[in-house]
């Protein structure tokens, strides 16, 4: 999960697994997999940085099984 802030201000969690895709169009869009559309302050350099931090922290603890 994310935190991301909508245009007025209210700041909000975004699933970052349904993130199919960031778009700057001058706003940043966010567009989930469900079709759903959010505008957010965020560029979308920030956005891609905090799913990759939110990644990390996910699959850093991760144990592969051995072979």
């Amino acid at each position: 999960m994310i935190s991301v802030t909508r245009l007025n201000g209210d700041e909000f969690i975004v699933n970052a697994d349904m993130i199919e895709f960031v778009e700057e169009t001058p706003d940043t869009v966010i567009s989930l997999t469900t079709g759903k559309k959010i505008v957010v302050k965020e560029k979308k350099e920030e956005i891609i940085e905090k799913v990759i931090v939110y990644k990390r922290k996910i699959f850093n603890g991760f144990e592969y099984p051995s072979m």
